[in-house]
């Protein structure tokens, strides 16, 4: 079967966007579970990316309605600041003493969780190239799928080659958050007469997550 050209249009136009948004989930998937059993690692990232892909779905057809609601990109952005502060933790006692599937399902949680909050934004795009074709964004989902597990397994093992990758994510993370909280309709307007503020807030929210943690994990090393 032959999709008409402009169903084919707009399908490569998902396929697009969900290639270029594709780097946060394989940043914030590769962070996860990065400091899982290798044996667990690459079950992590699948089925990570697969729950990921799922609420992505679910948001990306709520949007509308969600959008309905003020408060919501705030909510969020705040939401994914304690998960940036959360991922630049030396391996933490408390992980290394859980179990490898205790571990696992933990790990599971953030991917999911984190994708969900880092696409409310990302969905607007999404949903705007559909036209009202869910299909078509569920089958550009799809489409991406191996190259967000591809990109996850690549970016584990740079990780392990260059730690520094992690406060790059946590960094990348932050600066969503910033983004999603300025982006909030309650004070866009505000935020769109002063666009230098836009950038302020990210700047200073990566470097509180990012230069706070660094200090904090000094001292905890040093005591």
């Amino acid at each position: 079967m032959i999709l008409p050209t402009h169903l084919l249009s707009d399908l490569l136009t998902i396929v697009l966007l969900d290639l270029v948004l594709a780097g946060d989930n394989a940043i914030v998937i590769a962070l996860a579970a990065r400091n899982l059993p290798r044996s667990l690692q690459n079950r992590a990232v699948f089925w990570g990316t697969f729950g990921a892909v799922a609420v992505r779905i679910v948001l990306t057809v709520l949007v509308v309605y969600l959008l309905t609601f003020p408060g919501l990109m705030l909510v969020g952005g705040l939401l994914l600041l304690p998960i940036a502060w959360n991922l630049l933790k030396p391996d933490p006692a408390e992980t290394q003493n859980m179990a490898p599937a205790a571990n696992f399902w933990a790990a599971l949680r953030m991917i999911v969780v984190a994708d969900a909050l880092m696409g409310l934004d990302n969905v607007l795009a999404i949903a705007g190239a559909a036209k009202g074709h869910t299909g078509l964004v569920v089958v550009g989902l799809l489409i991406s799928i191996p190259l967000v597990v591809w990109g996850s397994t690549l970016i584990l093992k740079l990780i392990e080659r260059f730690p520094i990758i992690v406060y790059a994510g946590a960094a990348a993370i932050a600066w969503t958050a910033g983004r999603m909280i300025s982006h909030e309709r309650l004070w866009l307007n505000w935020f769109t007469a002063h666009g230098w503020m836009k950038h302020v807030l990210e700047v200073t929210l990566v470097v509180v997550i990012c230069g706070g943690r660094w200090l904090l994990n000094r001292r905890t090393c040093a005591t």
